[in-house]
Parts: structure tokens; sequence; C-alpha cells
């Protein structure tokens, strides 16, 4: 090919680069829109009770009974599906954020694994509940045994001769296997609904636990970009990261914590058996039609907005699972982007 037509196929090129720019960061900057409105929406019910929140929550239910109006809807009126929707928006960001590290890394069961971790916390949790009176928050025992869980998966990871996956496959079945025997000793001391967990249901959501998801996304949104680079090095090249004295077992500690962050957070709504799916299928979609790594989190963050809002669709339209409803969306995302993408394949730069 002379040069000549290879310059005018870049000159040809450019106005597609620049509209799909465009349109990524136009997407980004809706995702982010939404998502603060979410934060302050969680601010807003926490705080109702004070003067000036008062009258700006009172603006919010009227303008959840006016979309329930042009819609012809019964659900915007109601505090609880708003705290459930902001939730889901809240894991469309995080989890494709995270999730885009470990597909690349080829670390997608680690999610499956936290989840069930996570589970037993929540056995644990309803144990403590009807032996001692207890009554604080499910999810916050979730999230300790989540992060132990985390922990060990990584110590055992690091001092074992076995495959990379092998420790994550023993703690995946070991802590369920708890969880389930918890579940079944407890069986009848508590009203508590089970299935919610497993599944993921809307009436799941509780005030506290919205307004703790909220602060674990701020958490994880903070992780990640104080740590990008790092990530982002020992994701493509470890052995070099090692070369270069980065404490690599730290950051794959860090990464593994924010995992089990994301799980219990979106356990709430995707329930344990498939919360993994957030973390890895808009990282999938996203990687069929990206051209770097930047892109292909910018795009897996767009993508899981779009599974959440549709899912949520799905979910109340019907009266479906909430989990089942969002991940079914997410795969026809997956599925469209593969007939987009031509069926290519593209290797992924660490790059742009």
């Amino acid at each position: 090919m002379s040069e000549g037509s290879a310059a005018a196929d870049r000159d040809v090129s450019r106005p597609d680069r620049g509209l799909r720019r465009t349109a990524e960061l136009v997407g980004i900057g809706v995702t982010a829109v939404v998502a603060v409105a979410m934060l302050g929406f969680l601010v807003l019910y926490w705080a109702r009770g004070l003067p000036v929140a008062s009258d700006l929550y009172a603006a919010f239910r009227s303008f959840g009974r006016g979309m329930d109006a042009a819609f012809g809807t019964n659900v915007f009126r109601h505090p609880i599906m708003w705290q459930s929707m902001a939730v889901g928006v809240l894991v469309g960001v995080v989890a494709p954020l995270v999730g885009s590290f470990l597909v690349h890394r080829e670390m997608a069961l680690i999610g499956e694994t936290l989840a069930h971790t996570a589970f037993a916390g929540v056995a644990i949790g309803i144990l403590v509940t009807s032996s001692t009176g207890w009554n604080g928050s499910l999810l916050l025992v979730a999230l300790a045994v989540g992060i132990l869980g985390a922990l060990a998966v990584q110590w055992l990871t690091e001092r074992t001769d076995a495959y990379g996956d092998v420790p994550i496959a023993i703690m995946l079945s070991g802590s369920f296997a708890v969880g389930t025997l918890i579940i079944s000793y407890g069986d009848g001391l508590t009203g508590v609904n089970i299935q919610g967990y497993l599944f993921g249901n809307l009436a799941v959501v509780t005030p506290e636990g919205a307004r703790l998801m909220g602060a674990l996304s701020l958490i994880v949104v903070a992780g990640v970009a104080l740590t990008y680079k790092q990530l982002l090095f020992i994701t493509f090249d470890e052995q070099a990261a090692r070369v270069a004295q980065l404490n690599v077992t730290g950051y794959n500690t860090l990464l593994v914590v924010l995992t089990a962050v994301v799980v219990v957070g979106a356990m709430q709504v995707l329930g344990v058996i498939l919360v993994a799916a957030m973390l890895v299928v808009p990282v999938a979609a996203a990687s069929q039609v990206a051209r770097s790594f930047r892109e292909t989190m910018y795009l897996a963050v767009i993508f899981g907005q779009l599974s959440v809002v549709g899912g949520f669709a799905v979910s109340i339209g019907l009266g479906l699972p909430s989990g089942g409803s969002i991940v079914v969306t997410a795969i026809a995302v997956y599925l469209a982007t593969i007939v987009g993408s031509g069926f290519s394949v593209r290797a992924i730069s660490s790059h742009g």
C-alpha cells in the first residue's frame, strides 16, 4: 500500500474515531450524572427529617409521581424502589470497573468465590441474630466475612504450589458448604428471606443496605482511581512489576478486597448465584469492541448501566426477579456486541 493511500485511510478513520470517542464520553458523563443523582437520593432519604433536606426530598417525591403519571406506572413514587434502583445503578458502575482487571487477569472465578463467601457471612449473621437477638445488618457481617475470605484466597494463592485456580475453587465450594450448613442448622429460627439473597430481590434492599452500597461505591471508585497505574501494570505484566519492585502482593490483595466489597453490595439486587455475572459479562461485551484497556473500562461501565436499567424494566414490568433480569439483559448486550463487531477478536492494548 502506498503512503498516499495509507494517509487517506487515516484521514477517513479520524472522524469515526472522533465520533466514537465523543459517544463514549457522553455515555460516561450520563452514567456519572445518574450515579451522583442516586447517591444524592440516598443522602436525602437518610436526612429527610432535616429542614432543607425535607424540602428537597419532597420535591424528589413529586418528581417520582410525575414520572408515574407520564409512564402510566405506580413505581417511581415509592422510596423503596428508588433505593433499589440506586443500588443497581451503583453496581452497574463499580462491578465492571473492578471486573475489567479481573477478566484481563483471568480471575473471573474470584467474584463467584467471594459471593459464596459473602453468603456464608449472611448465614453467620442469621445464626448470630437468632442466637443472641442482635439486630444489626446482615450485610455488615457478610462484608466482614467477604473481606476475610478475600484475604484467605490471596494468602492461599501466594503460599500453595497448586494451580492458581485451585485455592479459589476450594474457597468457592467450602464457603458455600459452610453457608448451607449454618442455614440448615438455624432453619426456622428467623424470618429472613434467604432466597432473596440467593437470587436477588428488590425487597431485600434496606435503607441501611442502600447507604452501605453508596459508601462502598465511593471507596471502590477512589481505590481504583488512586491505584489505576499500578493495577494496570500488574494486570498486563506482573513479572515486570515485580522486577520494578512494585508491591505486587499488596495490590493483588487490594484488588480481591475491592472485589469482595463490590460483591457484598451487589448481592442485594443480583443474589449470590448471579452476582459474578456483572463482574464479567459487561467487560466481555466491551472487550469485543474496545481498542484499549481504558476504552474497555469506559464501555464496560456503560454496558453495565444499560444492563441494570434494562433489567430493572423487565423485572418491574413482568414481576420477575431482578438478578436474573439484569444478567439476561447483560448477556443480550454481549451478544449484540459480538454481532456488531463481526465476530472479530482484537488484542487489547494497555495504552489509551
